[in-house]
């Protein structure tokens, strides 16, 4: 439970509440209820286990809710409006229900003031402290999905945007006409995309080929009927593995149909587990297709943002400021959805990736500068 106004001095005493105490009763009360249906709308989007877990966050915040409602009692008058931030996590719920409401909701949670307000219940405040650790779960079930294919997305717009920048203005710097240097971004936006498109499915292929040739095959299930039980070898695939040497010889026993025993779990043979783990590896990874044409469409969506300018006609020095304007906005709005889906401030990655971005293109500009016209 989050809110936007500052803390008011807090009374102690629920039996008398001051005016400060029911106004902020009052606007607990409203932020429970736009949490809970926030819950509500993303758990709509959603099916199985996920759903269930989302359906019984909104319970959670309607135990909440009643709490302050009690407190409250006659006082608790026309609702207040529901804070800014949770009005906008109930919009964004109903509109997309994405892994970003998700990792929004991770950073509402943990800003819960219950902890220091005496008259919310030291249980109340656990309950704020988990559901972080439960949104954070379940957006990362999200950016694991996303993350193959959103990585090579966001490398390749935020590539795009500062070669391409830097290559327009360390040629602009040198003193060349702008029709040189409209074709040169040009130049640079197609070669770029290419090289990153072909770069990026040579390497998720290639890990993806790494993936597959460290994963476990099956050939223990033909071979362990001849194998001999005193000098036992498959005990060593499992040590292999990683599993200690009590481990192997009871995951190798059940193997070789000595004995079948539920004692310890973690010894028991779980091929369910072993293939969903498989699924994930792979499903970061994303694939070499999707990752490539990402990277290209991407790279090239974020290289033709300095060319803008010069496109529409635009010359010389209102050319380059305009460039870097929109390509500053651009890396803003890079960094911060990044910053999003880690769930980091949003606003200390989209500086960093202002910094490093225009840096880069100043350093090329000096050095545009430097050479002049003679090194062309």
């Amino acid at each position: 439970m989050t809110s936007d106004s500052p803390p008011e001095p807090y009374s102690s005493d629920p039996a008398s509440p001051s005016n400060a105490d029911l106004k902020r009763w009052r606007q607990y009360l409203a932020d429970e209820r736009a949490e809970a249906a926030t819950y509500r709308y993303l758990a709509e989007r959603r099916e199985g286990e996920e759903r269930d877990i989302l359906l019984a966050l909104a319970e959670a915040e309607g135990r909440h809710e009643e709490h302050w409602r009690t407190l409250l009692g006659d006082d608790a008058g026309r609702p207040t409006r529901a804070s800014f931030r949770n009005r906008m996590l109930g919009l964004l719920a109903r509109r997309f229900g994405s892994v970003f409401v998700l990792a929004l909701a991770q950073r509402a949670e943990a800003r819960s003031p219950y902890a220091q307000d005496p008259n919310a219940t030291s249980a109340m405040a656990a309950d704020e402290q988990i559901h972080e650790e439960v949104i954070r779960g379940l957006a990362t079930r999200g950016r694991t999905r996303l993350s193959g294919n959103f990585r090579a997305a966001v490398f390749g717009a935020n590539d795009g945007l500062v070669s391409n920048l830097a290559l327009i203005m360390g040629i602009g710097a040198t003193g060349v006409s702008s029709t040189f240097i409209l074709i040169s971004g040009l130049a640079g936006l197609l070669s770029g995309a290419l090289s990153m498109g072909a770069g990026e499915y040579v390497s998720v292929r290639s890990q993806r080929e790494l993936l597959e040739a460290s994963q476990p095959t099956q050939i223990t299930l033909s071979a362990a009927k001849s194998l001999d039980i005193d000098a036992n070898e498959l005990v060593l695939v499992y040590r292999a593995r990683g599993m200690t040497k009590e481990a192997a010889e009871h995951r190798a026993a059940e193997r070789m149909g000595l004995f079948s025993c539920d004692c310890d779990p973690s010894f028991s043979l779980n091929p369910e587990a072993d293939n969903e783990g498989k699924r994930d590896e792979h499903e970061s990874v994303g694939t070499g297709l999707g990752a490539a044409a990402s990277s290209f469409c991407f790279f090239a969506s974020g290289a033709v943002v300095p060319v803008l300018p010069y496109l529409f006609g635009l010359t010389g020095t209102t050319a380059v400021t305009l460039s870097c304007i929109l390509v500053g906005l651009a890396l803003l709005m890079t960094g911060a959805v990044v910053g999003l889906l880690s769930g980091a401030s949003p606003l200390k990655r989209a500086l960093r990736q202002l910094a490093i971005g225009l840096g880069a293109a100043g350093a090329t500009y000096l050095l545009g500068m430097i050479f002049g016209t003679t090194a062309l």
